[in-house]
């Protein structure tokens, strides 16, 4: 039986233009910009100078604190200065510029195909080792692996949840990477589970891929706690939030984190990654990235090093369309226009879309017409409406008393909004409002 979440959501049109297409390998890049920001938490702090000669794998930047991440060289060359670049977000962060020279690895990464399976390492092993490999949430939110792996205390995982859903049209990494790596993200599972001693896993994939439930289905059969659930397709089913609704049936309290409900979901790139990282000794410093759009020649699938140039994946895709409008970091729903094509590619860089002038041109912003379907479909149970008024208003106290940090901002309401109204940018608005009084708030206390 297929199962969703029960508030909300929407079915924008898929274009999954690239499923089914495999994986290529994109070529060196002459030169890298890495930066040491990209992850949730404390930047991570630079060991390296200008002018040091470093290998693929070998630490850049160590993490600045327990939610941080270490940032590995994705190339072997020549620091060539360590400055600021643009990043997604528009801007300029500190960045570890790299001279490429050859493709000298570090020599305790296994190149080999061998897929190991035996797991030889204890919980906290497991665990020490993600964190040494700077290992992010792949799936956009580049939430520090090891710290969800450490729940609070007094609360423990009953379910590790694989998120396998990639609801985010075009993109179809994920999917990809499932038909091609699942024997590794299976053993991947086996790590989490043990690292989080939990008993059960389930593996969450959206029925629009018959053909990864099917071979995941397969590689788990051996496995009785380990188990694949089919999900009707509905945006935003890859939510962490929802997708603990639809498989478990158990709801994250308002203000809660997931484990609250003895849950911990971790996307399936991330998975393989915790694969390469423990059975391989191999760093996070490549991930697999689609790019892609209604008028790209050739829409791909592609494992790009860390701090590639994104115009350098347009390229490969047979170059920017004449009609290109705007060029999105991630998916067209969550993910962020771009300001410049020199943006690197990072550890959240989940897809390139690259959007025609009509598709992309904002529409008349007309007033509110009260028709609540922005209420309908908000997955969270929010009034998106209110929570605009109130932050165009200035009203930050009842924003917070609306629930807006409950906001998981997919996108929705803006979406189906007939009146095409901002909702979501003045949504995030608000958020970042209220946020700032709290911590003023609290340090206040």
């Amino acid at each position: 039986m297929l199962k969703t979440f029960a508030k909300g959501g929407v079915h924008p049109p898929e274009n999954k233009f690239t499923a089914g297409k495999k994986i290529e390998k994109a070529p060196l890049p002459k030169i890298v910009s890495i930066p040491v920001t990209q992850h949730i938490g404390a930047p991570a702090q630079i060991v390296v100078n200008k002018g040091d000669e470093v290998k693929v794998g070998q630490i850049l930047a160590k993490s600045g604190g327990f939610v941080s991440a270490n940032i590995h060289s994705s190339v072997s060359g020549k620091i060539k200065k360590i400055d600021t670049v643009v990043d997604s977000s528009g801007y300029r962060k500190p960045a570890i510029i790299i001279d490429v020279i050859d493709d000298i690895w570090d020599e305790a990464i296994d190149k080999s195909p061998e897929i190991k399976k035996e797991i030889n390492l204890d919980a906290k092993e497991i665990i020490d080792k993600i964190a040494q490999s700077g290992i992010v949430g792949l799936g956009g939110a580049t939430f520090p692996t090891h710290v969800k792996l450490t729940p609070p205390s007094g609360m423990k995982a009953e379910y590790l949840i694989i998120n396998s859903v990639e609801c985010e049209p075009y993109l179809t990494a994920d999917h990809q990477l499932m038909l091609e790596k699942g024997e590794e993200i299976v053993v991947g599972i086996r790590l989490l589970m043990k690292a989080l001693n939990a008993k059960q896993a389930i593996i969450g994939i959206e029925n629009n891929k018959p053909d990864a439930i099917e071979h995941l289905t397969k590689l788990t059969s051996p496995y009785d706690n380990i188990k694949v659930q089919a999900l009707k397709v509905k945006y935003p089913q890859g939510g962490e939030k929802q997708l603990i609704k639809a498989l478990t049936g158990r709801e994250v309290p308002s203000g809660g984190l997931p484990i609250a409900t003895g849950c911990v979901v971790q996307n399936v790139g991330t998975t393989f990654a915790v694969y390469e990282a423990i059975q391989k000794n191999k760093p996070l410093f490549e991930r697999l990235v689609t790019v892609t759009g209604k008028s790209v020649k050739k829409p791909l699938n592609i494992l790009t090093r860390i701090g590639t140039p994104t115009s350098e994946l347009i390229e490969i895709a047979g170059g920017m369309p004449d009609d290109t409008g705007k060029i999105v970091s991630g998916g067209p729903m969550m993910g962020r226009a771009l300001s410049t094509i020199d943006v690197p590619i990072t550890k959240g860089s989940s897809g390139v879309l690259l959007f025609k002038t009509e598709e992309s041109s904002r529409k008349k912003i007309m007033p509110c017409i009260r028709c609540a379907k922005c209420v309908g479909v908000c997955p969270m149970g929010l009034e998106p409406f209110l929570l605009m008024t109130l932050t165009d208003k200035q009203m930050y106290a009842d924003v917070e008393n609306e629930k807006a940090l409950d906001c998981i901002e997919c996108g929705s309401c803006s979406y189906i909004c007939p009146s095409n109204r901002p909702l979501l940018d003045y949504i995030r608005l608000g958020k970042s409002r209220v946020n700032k009084i709290i911590r003023s708030r609290n340090k206040n206390k």
